[in-house]
């Protein structure tokens, strides 16, 4: 036997996941077919559609596993040291020094190439 075998777990969430994609199409579908209606009207339905299937979607076990990853990550971004502004600023001044001066070694061993090329061929560029 397989052990890929379907257990009624998988089947739940399968027709989970299949409700939840039935609400966010009916959802663009009903913006759609009701244009006369108020934004306000639509947007709050859609917010609140939305909001059910994200219920069911994390009931299933991907969306328990990614809420699980969502808090972890949290967790881990407390954890960064980040840089003050005055190294970010530095950082992103040599950052821009360092482009420019590529930008115009590159736009010299442009020019260069091009009258070499213009030299060998005999062709006025």
């Amino acid at each position: 036997m397989s052990e890929k075998a379907e257990s009624p777990s998988n089947s739940l969430d399968m027709l989970k996941w299949l409700v939840v994609v039935l609400i966010l199409g009916g959802v663009i579908a009903a913006n759609t077919y009701y244009q006369e209606i108020s934004v306000l009207y639509r947007a709050l339905a859609a917010v609140a559609l939305v909001a059910i299937a994200g219920f069911i979607a994390s009931s299933t076990v991907k969306g328990s596993s990614f809420l699980t990853f969502a808090k972890e990550s949290r967790v881990e971004v407390r954890k960064v040291v980040w840089p003050t502004r005055q190294e970010a600023t530095t950082t992103t001044l040599i950052v821009l020094a360092a482009t420019a001066f590529m930008s115009i070694v590159l736009y010299l061993l442009d020019m260069g190439i091009v009258e070499i090329v213009s030299f060998i061929t005999g062709l006025g560029v």
